[in-house]
């Protein structure tokens, strides 16, 4: 893949200012053989898919969506606009460092079998400091230790790894774009449909490189969607049924260790636990019974 462009897609929705931090860093990259597609999912606003549409950079393309599509249904749409190999599906508050696309090239060049790369990750706070939240400890203490900088993960091992925790980042990773389409993003599960892509991938023989190298940023706060639909409890939810559900099909596959740990779902029910906690200090008692019931269902 040494001479081919990889697609970085980044379908977006409201903040101007995060989404030009990520579309300078993208344009800031050493590799320079990239194409960026913007989609803007119907925003209130169209002044984001209006600065994207000044910029008059031939390897930029702006699309503006008629009607709002929601998460699935717009990466769809962003995948569906890919003619590469090889696509990012990044976040638009997210940052790519300098040498983001050299990094994920170099390593999936080691492994020409990838369907993924996972590269290493800083998480930044709302101002783009370095930032240690608690979900991120837990998936740096449950990302797989590597050997000499890389680790290789395929079948039974790969889906395990990622049905006991899910340590990826989503926006982050570099994917096999002939992979991907076979599967899709499954609408069912909105705060899980990364977690899906992967395990689907794992379970038709896919194979995922971990790397060390610490090239992409990734924003957590507090607006962020996974953060809210934890608060709402809408999230445990959907991760209660998605992991009834891949545990049946991981079951029926023969993968009967991965089935068991997408049974248990730990990780969801701690992440319920704290959020319950932290309902309970706050005084809302209500839902802090509710989230408590996802730790024990």
């Amino acid at each position: 893949m040494d001479d081919e462009t990889i697609d970085i897609l980044l379908p977006h929705y409201g903040d101007v200012e995060y989404l030009r931090l990520a579309v300078d860093s993208v344009r800031a990259q050493t590799d320079t053989r990239w194409r960026l597609i913007c989609v803007d999912d119907a925003s209130p606003s169209s002044a984001g898919h209006e600065w994207i549409s000044s910029l008059d950079d031939p390897r930029i393309v702006a699309i503006r969506n008629e009607e709002n599509l929601g998460v699935a249904r717009n990466f769809a749409r962003c995948l569906d606009l890919s003619t590469a190999e090889w696509f990012v599906m990044m976040g638009a508050d997210d940052v790519m460092m300098p040498r983001y696309l050299e990094t994920v090239r170099r390593a999936a060049a080691r492994t020409p079998a990838a369907d993924i790369v996972q590269p290493g990750v800083q998480v930044i706070d709302d101002d783009g400091k370095p930032a240690h939240p608690l979900p991120d400890l837990v998936k740096n203490l449950l990302r797989p230790r590597t050997r000499n900088g890389d680790r290789v993960l395929v079948g039974e091992p790969f889906a395990v790894s990622l049905a006991r925790a899910d340590w990826a980042y989503f926006p982050s990773l570099l994917w096999r774009r002939a992979s991907v389409a076979v599967h899709g993003f499954d609408a069912s599960y909105d705060v899980a449909l990364d977690l899906a892509l992967l395990l689907d991938i794992a379970m038709a023989g896919g194979t995922l490189r971990v790397t060390d190298d610490v090239c992409f940023q990734y924003r957590r706060h507090a607006r962020s969607f996974s953060q809210a639909t934890a608060v709402s409890g809408l999230r445990f939810d959907q991760e209660r049924r998605f992991f009834q559900h891949y545990a049946g099909r991981l079951r029926s596959r023969g993968w009967n260790r991965a089935a068991r740990v997408a049974r248990r779902r730990t990780v969801s029910r701690l992440n319920a636990a704290a959020e319950s906690v932290v309902a309970l200090f706050g005084g809302r008692m209500r839902d802090a019974r509710r989230l408590a019931a996802y730790v024990v269902r």
